[in-house]
């Protein structure tokens, strides 16, 4: 195994996955953060090298062992479908590399402790790809909660049914064996920024999923539910691939205020938050930067041995965990425990 660089040079990433997502958000945060894309891992070879030169990445290979026995890739970024991320990541990390990996971390809570394992006992970083919590409106409500300013946090709502747009219309649809649904797609990342403005757990949820046309194979494309958290909060959810014209939003209601989030689950730095209390109604100040960038600003600077990424690998096993809890509660009609057993 090589060992991981933990300095201050310019990191040299791998992407394993030539994906969307990479090429819309993460390729430009990994270099405006200082870092440097050298070799793409795709299965198909002339995407592989279709993407390289689309995206100025030096090298592009079809197989797993050539980019992580690559001595001049420190990290690597996994983007592929879900079910392939343990093994991806396990094998990234016994190699010495770095990882950031989309949500959710896989697709079973098996799956995902492993990779938190291999990561630790490797001695790399393992970060999880949850963006929201970058955002600027959502750290500026956990800051307004943790100062008091809403009293004590009684009850959340997310709203997070979007449009999923005909290019991503794929295995998200109709691949169960993939992770493919709405559930772990999306409510994951409500579960992730709730914990996190909230700075408490979910321990229990309940659900209704929905197949409204877009979906197919038996997997859902909306769904409603309740979580609770340790404190006694109960945050509702909507969640979903198919309203075209839904507007997002995070709301946190307390004793003594509320905070009123409005396009704030989003990919872009954008979005208002008003706090409502005794004294009246105003919007909190933001300073809005690319969610991304703020994300491999702290990877960057956890593989340096200078912190924790924005995101860890626990904190995408509590996600998964819940998902998951989501998944069986709409199955069976009950409320499900949320334990990740960390």
């Amino acid at each position: 195994m090589t060992q991981p660089r933990a300095t201050e040079a310019q990191t040299r990433w791998g992407l394993i996955g030539a994906s969307t997502i990479a090429r819309e958000w993460v390729i430009g945060a990994i270099r405006a953060t200082g870092g440097e894309v050298v070799s793409v891992m795709s299965t198909s070879a002339e995407r592989g090298r279709a993407y390289a030169s689309e995206q100025g990445i030096a090298k592009s290979v079809t197989r797993l062992e050539d980019l992580l026995g690559d001595d001049e890739v420190d990290a690597v970024y996994i983007s592929t479908t879900n079910e392939l991320h343990r093994d991806h990541a396990i094998a990234a990390a016994r190699a010495g590399k770095h990882v950031l990996c989309e949500k959710p971390l896989a697709t079973s809570l098996e799956d995902a402790r492993a990779m938190v394992k291999a990561a630790r006992d490797a001695g790399v970083v393992l970060a999880t790809n949850h963006h929201l919590r970058n955002a600027a409106t959502h750290r500026a409500m956990r800051d307004a909660i943790a100062a008091g300013r809403i009293g004590r946090p009684l009850a959340a709502r997310v709203f997070h049914a979007v449009y999923l747009p005909p290019h991503l219309q794929g295995w998200r649809l109709d691949r169960p064996e993939a992770g493919g649904g709405v559930i772990l797609d999306i409510t994951v990342h409500d579960t992730d920024t709730l914990r996190f403005v909230l700075g408490d757990d979910p321990i229990e949820a309940v659900a209704f999923s929905q197949q409204s046309g877009m979906a197919k194979a038996g997997l859902e494309d909306a769904v409603m539910g309740v979580l609770r958290f340790r404190s006694g909060v109960i945050a509702q959810f909507h969640d979903g691939f198919t309203t075209k014209f839904a507007e997002t939003g995070l709301e946190v209601h307390g004793s003594e205020g509320s905070l009123i989030g409005r396009n704030v689950m989003t990919q872009r730095a954008v979005g208002t938050v008003t706090l409502r209390d005794a004294e009246g109604e105003r919007d909190l100040p933001l300073d809005h930067r690319n969610l991304y960038e703020t994300g491999l600003a702290a990877f960057h600077t956890a593989i340096a041995g200078k912190g924790q990424p924005s995101a860890t690998g626990e904190d995408g096993v509590w996600s998964l965990t819940a998902g998951l809890a989501v998944v069986k509660a709409a199955q069976s009609g009950m409320a499900v425990k949320i334990e990740p057993g960390l």
